[in-house]
């Protein structure tokens, strides 16, 4: 088991790492919507954020060589549920068949006022 950590996506906000790789499997930690240069929430809706979410998810993945293609299972948090439909979209733009298995749980708060969250799990095995 050993950590990951990049300089691809925002420092850890707690005392936690950004992935720990387990042999072939990458568990990534959650990422919300800070932009990787300023450490703070990007400017916009929640639109803006998932997108950054997205980046920063997959800078953790290029940093072991992977990319978005590598996750077998993605969980997105979203403040508000009536946002699934925007996100959903701009998820969409970012994977290809086979999807990711995939949990969307709605909740009352996320750190830094995020409004969107998403965590994964890659494997970076051989793809058949």
């Amino acid at each position: 088991m050993r950590s990951v950590q990049t300089d691809q996506a925002p420092l850890a906000v707690g005392p936690y790492s950004q992935g720990i790789r387990v042999g072939d499997w990458l568990y990534l930690s959650g990422q919300i919507g800070l932009d990787v240069g300023t450490g703070l929430l990007v400017a916009g809706g929640v639109e803006d954020q998932a997108h950054q979410v997205l980046k920063n998810l997959g800078g953790v993945l290029r940093s072991v060589g992977a990319d978005y293609g590598h996750l077998v299972k993605t969980t997105l948090y979203l403040v508000d549920m009536g946002h699934f439909a925007q996100v959903n979209a701009i998820y969409a733009h970012y994977f290809a068949p086979p999807f990711p298995a995939r949990t969307t749980v709605g909740v009352m708060a996320l750190p830094k006022g995020g409004l969107i969250a998403m965590d994964g799990v890659a494997w970076l095995g051989e793809r058949s």
